[in-house]
């Protein structure tokens, strides 16, 4: 019994000891620990939100250009098709594919007929004129650097806020809104209302801001340090071997800019014979890559400076690269210089994202890539198809409708202006012709019988709220805004460019958009970065879904929306 009791006691003592050192042991490894705990805590202290969104609009990029030329593409551009989510079959679905609409919706996430920014320049039946989507007479412009400039802009007539402006609402203010581009209409409407920096150029080569947005000392330093006159004298070269380029060397039917020739290289030193910078110097420059080149340096300064990607909160970065546009509108879609301009944005790119891969993180910042509208082919090198071309002249189309109405009596002018697609009557013609068929007919049979017309549209069969059938008729509902938009919408047939210059002198080079034709409203969408999903996505999307998918990323609700979030595109967490 006693030797049991004393054999019970040292297995007692032994068990105590065991119990000891297990505690010991898991104290060690406790206090062992931190480096699984801190890899587990950096695990979940990775950022829900991007730390910078960023927003790149080029003016007139048709989503076909990326199918046709990203063989060629070794930069940036590249890099958003082979890390981010493409979407293929982006279109506007609306008619009024211009600049200053395209931006609106994109920064919106809303159509025309909701933000009401329905052309670049409409009729104001109030005011008797003609007005810019971005002017107020409240504002005023001012240059940087000793630079002139006039007028005043802001985002007044945009009736819904962008999405640029409710990230900073609702993030206390803590974002800081940038955006630049060569237009206002372009750098406004990306920004909204308010924005920390809204900067665009005047003609004059001045960079330019207004009273609405203020301005700011390091675009004042950046203006000083790089006037756009350095670039006098430079000249455009070919990127690429000559073999590497389709289409002809000479873009038919193009409209050359003073001072350069209809083939490569292309010089900016203005008119012949000039010695120092003048008009068509600027003008040259805003069509070349070197302007893609300054607003993507300025963008990077801005990252700089302001330490955009560092507030702690979501940081928004939007850069419109305009000369697409302005290159296109001269020399069309099937030219050298198109495929030539993208070469070069693509190593733009290329470096703008290696640069913030180094100031903000991979991985840390969300890009999207869009445009605001397509181009037409230039008619006379459209007609190399057989298919009929041409160019509807408003001038003629305005003095057809008032013959028409001559023997009714009705007042003179009857029609206040033609502004692209949109006829607007003189005050009380078009609700006195609603009321008289006879004299409503004449004019629409003077309309219709005008070469070119496909098809008009009265504003109560546009704003009634009615299901469409015809897809160009759904197109100017979506484009139809009460009170901005005309009385009448007249659609041209495809391929047709409206022709505003005087009878007689019926454009022959160059080229336009505007239409809800596929070669106008087919752009590309292209997300990349921060909470995306990469690969080809071929769901019918709108660039109406860039500003939801932004707002689904950064935990932001949008007063309304007409587009939706790009859910297919986004990571599950």
């Amino acid at each position: 019994m006693g030797l049991r009791m004393i054999s019970g006691s040292r297995i007692f003592r032994a068990l105590a000891l065991v119990a000891l050192a297990t505690g010991f042991l898991a104290n060690s490894v406790v206090a062992q620990a931190p480096k699984t705990a801190t890899a587990a805590q950096k695990k979940a202290e990775k950022p829900t939100r991007p730390k910078l969104v960023v927003l790149l609009v080029v003016d007139q990029m048709r989503g076909d250009y990326v199918d046709k030329f990203r063989g060629q593409w070794t930069g940036g551009l590249k890099r958003l098709l082979t890390e981010g989510a493409w979407f293929r079959s982006a279109a506007y679905p609306y008619a009024a594919t211009e600049t200053c609409v395209g931006h609106s919706t994109i920064s919106t996430g809303s159509f025309p007929a909701s933000h009401g920014m329905v052309a670049n320049a409409w009729w104001d039946r109030g005011e008797q004129k003609m007005v810019t989507c971005t002017s107020d007479p409240s504002a005023k412009n001012t240059a940087y650097a000793g630079g002139a400039t006039k007028g005043g802009d802001s985002a007044w007539r945009m009736q819904l806020p962008s999405f640029a402006e409710e990230l900073k609402f609702q993030t206390g203010g803590a974002t800081r809104v940038v955006t630049f581009s060569l237009k206002a209409r372009s750098a406004i409407t990306m920004a909204g209302h308010k924005g920390d920096v809204v900067t665009w150029f005047d003609p004059s080569g001045a960079l330019v801001t207004s009273s609405a947005y203020g301005t700011m000392p390091f675009v004042e330093e950046f203006a000083k340090k790089n006037p756009v006159v350095r670039d006098y004298g430079k000249t455009w070269s070919l990127s690429l071997a000559q073999n590497s380029y389709l289409y002809d060397e000479t873009a038919a039917g193009a409209r050359i800019p003073d001072g350069w020739t209809a083939t490569f290289p292309h010089a900016l030193r203005g008119k012949g014979g000039s010695t120092a910078p003048d008009g068509a110097f600027y003008e040259q420059w805003s069509y070349s890559p070197f302007a893609d080149t300054y607003l993507t340096r300025l963008a990077e300064a801005a990252v700089d400076s302001l330490g955009l990607g560092k507030s702690g909160a979501t940081d928004f970065l939007a850069v419109g690269y305009s000369p697409v546009d302005h290159l296109g509108h001269a020399f069309g879609p099937r030219s050298w210089e198109i495929q030539d301009l993208l070469v070069r944005l693509d190593k733009d790119l290329g470096e703008f994202f290696s640069f913030l891969d180094k100031k903000v993180g991979a991985g840390n910042y969300v890009v999207a890539l869009s445009a605001d509208h397509g181009v037409a082919p230039i008619p006379v090198d459209m007609q190399k198809t057989g298919v009929e071309v041409g160019a509807l002249s408003l001038p003629e189309l305005q003095e057809r409708i008032e013959k028409a109405l001559e023997p009714m009596n009705y007042p003179k002018p009857a029609v206040a202006r033609m502004a692209g697609n949109e006829l607007y009557f003189s005050e009380g013609v078009y609700g006195r012709l609603k009321a008289d068929p006879a004299a409503m007919k004449s004019v629409l049979d003077a309309i219709s019988s005008m070469p070119g017309v496909a098809a008009v549209y009265g504003a109560e069969d546009l704003g009634n709220g009615t299901t469409p059938i015809a897809q160009t008729r759904k197109a100017a509902v979506l484009s139809y805004f009460a009170g901005r938009s005309g009385d009448l919408f007249v659609l041209q047939k495809p391929y047709w460019l409206m022709d505003s210059s005087a009878d007689g002198n019926k454009r022959a080079t160059g080229t336009g958009h505007g239409t809800p034709y596929n070669y106008d409203q087919h752009v590309p969408v292209i997300f990349m970065g921060f909470g995306i999903q990469p690969g080809e996505y071929f769901e019918p999307v709108t660039p109406a879904d860039i500003a939801p998918t932004f707002a689904a990323l950064t935990g932001v609700t949008l007063a309304t929306r007409d587009g939706r979030v790009l859910a297919e595109a986004l990571k599950r967490k």
